[in-house]
């Protein structure tokens, strides 16, 4: 399934939130894709540049308190 939104945290209004889309790093790059990896459980951001090269920027472990938010396309 497609992730458009990820929350990293204990608390869902303090939480960390990334999507896809969003600019990040002084808005040089944008969330690319948000992939839940199969094989470890862990959520992995991809940002994209200006020259589109995506590039791993953050992992967060399966342990850590994760909300997702998934496309809903009618």
């Amino acid at each position: 399934m497609d992730i458009r939104k990820v929350s990293i945290g204990v608390d869902y209004k303090s939480s960390m939130h990334y999507i896809v889309g969003q600019p990040v790093l002084n808005e040089s790059h944008t969330i690319h894709l948000i992939l839940l990896d199969d094989s470890t459980n862990n959520i992995k951001i991809w940002i994209e540049n200006e020259n589109l090269e995506v590039l791993l920027w953050k992992q967060f472990s399966y342990t850590m308190p994760i909300s997702i938010e998934y496309n809903i396309n009618f």
